[in-house]
């Protein structure tokens, strides 16, 4: 691609923008049509000014706006003076060196040229203030701007931790059996939540009759029921919660039979079948 001077640059950059006569836009085409690396100039900046032109709405100004800027250019009907027939005629006056002469080509030259960079200036100062409010609207409001460049949304990718093994709490077990020595139940405490599992071994209850667990300590007035215990293999209960550590470890742990449901009065009816009490089985960390 050849290279261009500023004011190629400059004439470009106002095709793209609008801001040309008709003698100066007919140039530009005319470059256009025999410069191929000339046209690819205005299209790059057709291309830039072209997010200004989505940006913002056209807006169509009122007659008298449009009768004001033909007064400011000189482009309004100008009445011709009056000329007195009889009027004498001004003699020029004898200059005793020859004044300088100004080509109209140079002064036409020169306005041309500053009001183009005049139009560059102007150019530069939109195009970095639409920058700023493209930044400002993509950092708060992206959904505004074109979706062509319209900022793309960062995926943060974050290391999930692994938990800590929490460490294990103490377990204690009680084999329930009776005074001969058959087992019917293993009870299970777990010492940090005081939650118990019952284990069914060998033991059926009659029909009509319930199995109950009970809590015995000389600490209690009286046998603490811990609730009838189910038909299944096991039997699960969070009732140990309100009684204290060196309680539910000391304690008499004893199955008695009751009526079908368990205990109606929260007091054991007949002597214990199986009883135990509990011995450490894991110690805590």
């Amino acid at each position: 691609m050849m290279a261009y001077s500023e004011d190629h640059i400059a004439l470009a950059a106002e095709y793209a923008l609008g801001t040309l006569d008709a003698e100066e836009r007919a140039e530009v085409e005319a470059m256009m049509s025999a410069d191929k690396d000339f046209t690819a100039m205005v299209e790059a900046w057709e291309h830039k000014l072209g997010v200004l032109n989505q940006m913002v709405g056209s807006v169509e100004p009122r007659a008298e706006v449009w009768d004001k800027i033909r007064t400011a250019t000189g482009l309004a009907e100008l009445q011709a003076p009056l000329v007195l027939p009889d009027a004498p005629q001004p003699v020029a006056a004898e200059v005793s060196e020859p004044a300088a002469v100004v080509e109209p080509s140079n002064v036409i030259r020169l306005s041309s040229e500053a009001r183009r960079w005049r139009n560059v200036a102007t150019l530069t100062t939109a195009i970095a203030a639409a920058l700023v409010a493209m930044i400002a609207i993509g950092v708060y409001q992206p959904d505004l701007l074109p979706e062509r460049i319209r900022p793309r949304p960062r995926t943060q990718v974050v290391e999930a931790k692994t938990p800590p093994t929490p460490a294990p709490s103490a377990q204690y077990v009680a084999v329930l059996q009776k005074e001969g020595g058959s087992s019917g139940f293993i009870l299970t405490v777990d010492g940090a939540s005081k939650n118990f599992w019952v284990r069914r071994v060998d033991a059926s209850a009659e029909p009509g009759k319930s199995f109950e667990l009970w809590l015995i300590s000389d600490k209690l007035p009286q046998p603490r029921s811990l609730g009838v215990i189910d038909s299944g293999d096991f039997t699960a209960r969070p009732v140990l919660a309100s009684f204290d550590p060196d309680l539910i470890n000391a304690a008499t742990y004893a199955v008695t039979v009751e009526q079908a449901g368990g205990s109606p009065d929260g007091k054991p009816h007949s002597a214990p079948v199986f009883t135990g009490k509990l011995i450490e089985t894991v110690p805590p960390r």
